[in-house]
């Protein structure tokens, strides 16, 4: 038994918890299946573990931006995190090897869970978006652990792993028919937790806007303001204007303290031109990722839908949709962050709860948001859809914090709209399990 465990441990921390291995390898089956080339096979892998790996560079850049941003403006507005005595840290130095077995047992399930949907409804997607694998097992996890406390770890791992399992397999085919609007084809799925905000916008966006008319790619600007249809340089203008005013209303010493990480003789209100550039960059260089990985990950998954799971496609991450509307990540991403902002200072103000911009989720979420909400109502629905992240963000983090109080209360604040969503039904559905079965 021992040895099995230390087995999946490694696969979960080896194979399925570092993606540009996980999608080199299964480019590798697919492309070995169709009996490719010795040249072909090899290229074909090196190409697809080098688009993921140049993706997370990329991401890597700008989330330094974006972490740098979100302290800046928690200054500005004079924000004080909450604080716990059970933290994050503490619940995986504690569970920490049980979320390893969950992921791992839970993709096991996940794969048997795809491989019957295609036999019944011929439908079917391979989830591949390992980084989140590891973050719905931790969430999944923390809310067994919230409300059995003393759980053994069969149990937990076997309950884990069937509820994830689900997750995975549910979660890219529900949203699917949206999917096929925004990239105009059937080649892959949507596999992030973001989907209910991506559902959502889709849903309610054609109520706002339309794309024929209002297609955030294809909005008419004067003259002198064309340069916001590049992305690269209108994501500059923006995040630099929004660093430059939060800059001027922070503690200074805040701001000079994330200048001196770049470079100590460094003016800050220079960094906030530097920051801005690296986003800028980071932006370009996950784009590129993605056009590399998506080049190779989908004719090569051919030969595994074709001999394993017949008619299977994968699920891959936000980012894959970012290049569909460019312009309407920005405008998601941007709408969701004033939406979060005025609903932080209203929460405040009432005394409700004290919440902190979390710029990463802020940003994903909401840029695939706004693309969907995009694909059906223009920049309106891009709008719409950033709002309904940012709303998303806002309540979900004010009523999470307390829910996983004794296990990971940070998970709030580092949630994605599906995080709330998996916590809101599983604490009740496991309280009553509780009281049935007086566990």
């Amino acid at each position: 038994m021992d040895v099995l465990t230390q087995i999946l441990k490694f696969l979960a921390n080896n194979l399925l918890g570092q993606v540009p291995i996980l999608i080199g390898l299964i480019v590798l089956l697919g492309l070995v299946l169709q009996r490719k080339s010795f040249r072909e096979t090899v290229e074909g892998t090196v190409r697809a573990a080098l688009g993921v790996q140049i993706l997370f560079i990329g991401i890597g850049v700008f989330v330094g931006g974006l972490v740098a941003f979100q302290t800046i403006v928690s200054s500005a507005f004079r924000l004080t995190p909450p604080t716990s005595t059970n933290t994050l840290a503490d619940f995986l130095t504690q569970r920490g090897s049980e979320v390893a077995l969950i992921i791992t047992v839970g993709f096991f399930f996940h794969l048997v869970l795809v491989a019957l949907l295609r036999r019944i409804f011929q439908v079917g997607f391979v989830y591949l978006t390992g980084h989140l694998m590891f973050w719905i097992s931790v969430v999944v996890a923390a809310a067994f652990v919230e409300v059995f406390k003393t759980i053994d770890t069969l149990p937990l791992v076997l309950a884990g792993s069937a509820v994830v399992a689900i997750y995975w397999t549910i979660q890219p085919i529900y949203i699917h028919h949206f999917m096929k609007v925004v990239t105009g084809h059937d080649d892959f799925g949507y596999g992030h937790t973001s989907s209910s905000a991506a559902f959502l916008a889709a849903t309610f966006g054609r109520f706002v806007g339309n794309r024929e008319q209002h297609d955030s790619e294809k909005v008419k600007l004067p003259n002198n303001l064309a340069f916001f249809k590049d992305i690269n340089v209108s994501t500059f203008v923006i995040i630099t204007a929004i660093m430059l005013i939060a800059a001027i209303f922070a503690d200074q010493t805040v701001v000079s303290e994330q200048a001196a990480k770049e470079n100590a003789t460094l003016n800050p209100f220079v960094w906030t031109l530097i920051a801005g550039l690296k986003f800028a960059g980071g932006i370009a260089i996950l784009l590129f990722g993605v056009r590399m990985f998506l080049a190779e990950i989908i004719p090569a998954f051919k030969g595994i839908s074709d001999r394993i799971i017949p008619g299977a496609k994968p699920a891959l991450d936000v980012p894959m949709v970012f290049p569909y509307a460019p312009t309407a990540v920005m405008l998601g991403f941007l709408s969701g962050t004033v939406v979060f902002l005025v609903l932080m200072v209203v929460f405040g103000a009432v005394g409700w709860a004290t919440i902190v911009p979390p710029m990463i989720m802020l940003f994903f979420p909401g840029g695939g948001a706004g693309v969907f909400g995009n694909a059906f109502g223009g920049w309106r629905g891009a709008v719409l859809g950033g709002a309904i992240n940012g709303t998303f963000l806002a309540v979900g983090q004010a009523i999470t914090w307390g829910l996983l109080s004794t296990t990971a209360p940070e998970l709030a604040t580092l949630a994605d709209p599906d995080w709330f969503i998996l916590i809101w039904i599983l604490l009740p559905v496991l309280t009553v399990i509780k009281l049935i079965t007086g566990g």
